[in-house]
């Protein structure tokens, strides 16, 4: 059985995605990064990782990644005055690469074929995820069953 890393949000995307690639024959291990992004209303990473096993993954790796993010991406930027239109912090979109960065090491780690993500096609944060992704290793397929699989509204395949 093929094994590929997800990009788990723990949101209805990301769930339904595990049980997508589960009935494609993926076993799907999912990655929980927290970037200090805070969580929604009652949300707690136990549940997160809960969820993700109750979809369908067999098994789910959750990082503290606020450190590295900080000291890594978010005071170089500030430094750099990286700053969208002179408003704000382009916080997300730094997040991404660093988000690559441990998907391919989970997937070096558990030695999947593949990783995945539940951007929609519509945004930059499939760009940022999957040129990170091809630097770090060009041999892994990159899925994006949002994009590929024609679930984003208004896509066609």
């Amino acid at each position: 059985m093929k094994k590929v890393v997800l990009a788990y949000s723990g949101g209805l995307d990301t769930s339904c995605i595990v049980r997508w690639l589960k009935e494609r024959g993926y076993e799907v291990i999912c990655f929980v990064a927290d970037l200090g992004q805070g969580l929604g209303k009652g949300e707690d990473l136990a549940k997160i990782e809960e969820r993700a096993l109750v979809a369908g993954a067999s098994k789910v790796y959750i990082r503290d990644l606020q450190d590295e993010f900080v000291e890594d991406f978010i005071i170089p930027a500030l430094k750099a005055n990286a700053v969208y239109e002179g408003k704000y912090l382009l916080a997300t979109a730094l997040g991404r690469p660093l988000i690559a960065k441990y998907l391919v090491d989970i997937a070096h780690r558990e030695k999947a074929e593949a990783v995945a993500h539940g951007c929609t096609g519509k945004g930059n944060d499939q760009v940022r995820l999957e040129v990170t992704i091809g630097i770090l290793d060009p041999k892994l397929e990159i899925i994006a069953p949002v994009r590929d699989w024609s679930l984003s509204p208004g896509m066609k395949r």
